[in-house]
C-alpha cells in the first residue's frame, strides 16, 4: 500500500527577504571578514557555523509553525547569494541540511515533529551519499543492519561535505534485505563515526569534503527513509544551492573587481594613460563582469521562483526544468566574472597574499558537481521530444558493454 502524506502548506506569516536579511546580514559580513584568511590558512569555518546557527539559518525554510522563518525558496537563494558572496564554503556546507529539510514536507507528521523541531533549535545535517569507487551506478555499498530494533551502519562515504560542522549526517545505504537506496540520518559524536578532514580539491576546501567512515554506529528506526518520487523536488534543491554559490562568487568577483580597479595608480603606456578608474576599456571589462553576476544571479532567483511554484502543483517536472536552464548558464557566467577578474588588475593581482584565484577555483569546482553538458542535453531532450528530465540522480561506476 502506497502512503501519501500531506506535506506541510506554506505560512502568512512566513519571513521575507528584507527582515531575514536584517537578522542574518551582520552575521554574513562577519565571515566574510575572515574569508581570505581562512583560504590561505585552510582553516575550517567552524566559528562562522557557530555564529548562523546561533541565529538559526538552517531553519530557513523550516514552517513558522514548527518554529522556523517559513521562508520561500526565492527568499532562501537570495539569502545563499549574500553568504557565497561573503563565502561560499560557508553556504556551500549546509546544502545538504537545506535538502534534508526540503525532503521533510513529504514525511509523516511525527516526523516531521520531531526533525523540524531539531533544525528550528539549531541543529544541521552533513551529507554522507557517494562513494568514492567500486559501487555499481545506482547502487551503494554502504549497508544497514538490523540490530536491537533499530539499526547499525556500515561503511565509508567521501565527499561528505558539511558532516565535520553538523550534528548529524545524511547517509545513503542499502538494507540488509537487499533493498537499496535509503536515507539513515545518523548522529555524529557517536562511537563508530570516523569524520577526517582529507578533501584536497583545489576550490572548496574549507567545505569538510572528505571522508566519513561508520563501524557500527547506531541508527534509530524511525530515522531511515526509503528514497521517494517526491525526492526528484530535493535533488533540485540540492542543484539550486550550489547555482546559489556560484551566484555568489560571480558578485564577489564583480566587487573585487570594482575595488582594485577604484583605487589602482599604475596604469599601462599602451593603455589610455589614464587612471583605471577612467580606462574605458577597463571599465568596459568591469561592466562584463558585473553584467555576468547579474545574470547569474537573476537566473538563480527566477529558478528558485518556478520551483516555489512547482511545488505548490505537485509538478515535479516543471521543477526539474528550471534548475536545468540555469545549470547550463550559471556556471560559464560565474567562471567567466572569476576570469575576467584578472583582465582588470595587473601583475600584482596574482599574488598568493590577496587570493584572487580562489573565486575561480570555487566557482570551478562547484560546476564540476553538476557537468552542464548532460544538464543541456536533458533539457533539450525534454525542449524537442518531451522526454521528462531526470530528477533522481547518482553516480556510480559504469556499466560495461
Amino acid at each position: 500500500m502506497t502512503v501519501i502524506h500531506t506535506p506541510v502548506a506554506g505560512s502568512a506569516a512566513a519571513a521575507g527577504y528584507a527582515e531575514l536579511a536584517a537578522r542574518f546580514g551582520p552575521v554574513f559580513e562577519r565571515i566574510a571578514e575572515g574569508a581570505l584568511r581562512r583560504d590561505l590558512d585552510r582553516e575550517l569555518p567552524f566559528e562562522p557555523v557557530r555564529w548562523l546557527n546561533a541565529e538559526r539559518f538552517g531553519a530557513l525554510r523550516v514552517p513558522v509553525s514548527h518554529g522556523g522563518f517559513g521562508a520561500s525558496l526565492e527568499t532562501m537563494v537570495r539569502l545563499l547569494v549574500d553568504l557565497a558572496a561573503a563565502d561560499p564554503n560557508v553556504a556551500h556546507l549546509y546544502r545538504s541540511h537545506i535538502g534534508f529539510v526540503e525532503a521533510l514536507r513529504w514525511e509523516a507528521a511525527g516526523v516531521r515533529e520531531r526533525w523540524y523541531g531539531r533544525a528550528a533549535a539549531g541543529e544541521t545535517v552533513g551529507n554522507a551519499s557517494t562513494e568514492k569507487g567500486g559501487n555499481a551506478l545506482g547502487s551503494v555499498a554502504t549497508r544497514l543492519i538490523r540490530d536491537d530494533g533499530g539499526y547499525r551502519i556500515e561503511g565509508e562515504k567521501f565527499y561528505s561535505t558539511g558532516t565535520i560542522f553538523a550534528e548529524w549526517t545524511m547517509v545513503t545505504a542499502g538494507l540488509d534485505s537487499g533493498e537499496d537506496r535509503h536515507f539513515a540520518i545518523v548522529r555524529t559524536n557517536q562511537p563508530g563515526v570516523e569524520i577526517l578532514d582529507d578533501w584536497d580539491g583545489f576550490g572548496q576546501k574549507l567545505t569538510g569534503t572528505g571522508t566519513t567512515r561508520f563501524r557500527g554506529a547506531r541508527v534509530e528506526a524511525g530515522d531511515v527513509f526509503p528514497r521517494r518520487l517526491e525526492a526528484t523536488h530535493q535533488s533540485a534543491v540540492f542543484q539550486l544551492v550550489l547555482l546559489s554559490v556560484l551566484a555568489g562568487i560571480a558578485r564577489a568577483s564583480r566587487d573585487e573587481a570594482a575595488s582594485i580597479v577604484r583605487s589602482r595608480t599604475r596604469t599601462f603606456n599602451t593603455g589610455s594613460g589614464a587612471l583605471f578608474r577612467e580606462d574605458p576599456l577597463i571599465l568596459q571589462v568591469v561592466g562584463r563582469i558585473g553584467a555576468k553576476a547579474f545574470a547569474a544571479e537573476a537566473a538563480v532567483v527566477a529558478a528558485a521562483r518556478e520551483i516555489d511554484a512547482a511545488l505548490e502543483e505537485r509538478d515535479f517536472v516543471r521543477a526539474n526544468v528550471a534548475v536545468d536552464n540555469a545549470q547550463v548558464v550559471v556556471p560559464e557566467l560565474a567562471l567567466g566574472a572569476a576570469q575576467q577578474l584578472f583582465e582588470a588588475t595587473g601583475a600584482s593581482s596574482v599574488s598568493t597574499a590577496k587570493g584572487l584565484d580562489r573565486h575561480w577555483r570555487n566557482a570551478q569546482t562547484v560546476a564540476t558537481h553538476n557537468p552542464a553538458a548532460f544538464k543541456a542535453r536533458q533539457l533539450g531532450d525534454h525542449l524537442v521530444n518531451g522526454t521528462v528530465p531526470v530528477g533522481l540522480n547518482a553516480i556510480g561506476e559504469a556499466r560495461q558493454a
